[in-house]
């Protein structure tokens, strides 16, 4: 059974002085856009997010308005100017900037994608993906997010977490089996994230999707504090777990130094 704690972390936070429940609506229409639903009618905006047709409506001009959305009269989709939202956060994490070249040289030197990624409740968030072909069924971006569960990055940042706020977070997840491979039990998957804490690094080998073979390392701040993880990405046909180990990982672990050392100054 999940802890006690875990179930009151999923109930919705309610109206406080803290709380400005407005923003949060029209924070809730901006994310029922996706890739599965790029473009929506009101209704469906209403549907997806749970507000009256008349709350949706006020919130989707406010924001057309704005500038943060487009509409013919019908159809309502997201603007370019949406993306002004994300890159504050870019901008104001030097990071990435760093870490940009880095990846670069590193994707060169095993001919592999690299992704730079962080926590965000049960997810991995991408922050920066250098992509040398296409390996998996959906693309990733800035933005994207995959579960931490079955991901290396993702194993990578729970084993920076305490264990009981690890395990925490394994239990307000949606274990899904995505091929016959994932783990889905979470005392395994607690042991996975360990050794992850254990050896600095993890392997994650076809349990997103069949085929994509991953392997994760931290990046480090200032204080020891693990910011963000960085992996290299392969097909598992022509990068196998034991070629991971042996070629890929010195030269992931290399980057992910380097980028912890640029961030400490060094």
């Amino acid at each position: 059974m999940p802890p006690a704690e875990t179930s009151a972390a999923r109930q919705p936070p309610r109206p406080s002085d803290s709380y400005v429940q407005s923003f949060a609506r029209g924070l809730a229409v901006i994310r029922s856009f996706s890739a599965d639903a790029p473009q929506q009618t009101l209704s469906e905006v209403a549907a997806r997010t749970g507000l009256t047709r008349a709350g949706a409506r006020r919130i989707l001009l406010t924001l057309h308005t704005l500038g943060y959305v487009h509409s013919d009269g019908k159809l309502f989709r997201l603007a370019p100017r949406i993306l002004d939202l994300g890159f504050a956060y870019l901008s104001a994490m030097p990071t990435w900037n760093l870490a940009e070249p880095v990846m670069e040289a590193l994707a060169a030197e095993v001919s592999e994608s690299t992704s730079s990624a962080v926590l965000d409740g049960t997810d991995v968030v991408y922050v920066l993906r250098v992509s040398t072909r296409k390996i998996m069924r959906i693309g990733l971006g800035a933005g994207s997010r995959l579960p931490a569960y079955c991901t290396s990055m993702g194993r990578v940042l729970l084993a920076a977490q305490p264990e009981p706020q690890a395990r925490t977070i394994l239990h307000a997840s949606p274990l899904v089996a995505h091929t016959p491979r994932t783990i889905t039990d979470i005392d395994v998957l607690m042991a996975e994230v360990a050794q992850a804490r254990t050896q600095g690094w993890a392997l994650v080998d076809q349990e997103l999707e069949e085929g994509l073979i991953s392997m994760a390392a931290p990046i480090i701040g200032r204080q020891g504090q693990t910011l963000a993880a960085i992996n290299v990405s392969g097909q598992a046909n022509r990068t196998d777990a034991d070629t991971m180990r042996a070629r890929i990982l010195p030269a992931l672990r290399r980057a992910a130094q380097e980028i912890s050392g640029l961030l400490a100054g060094r």
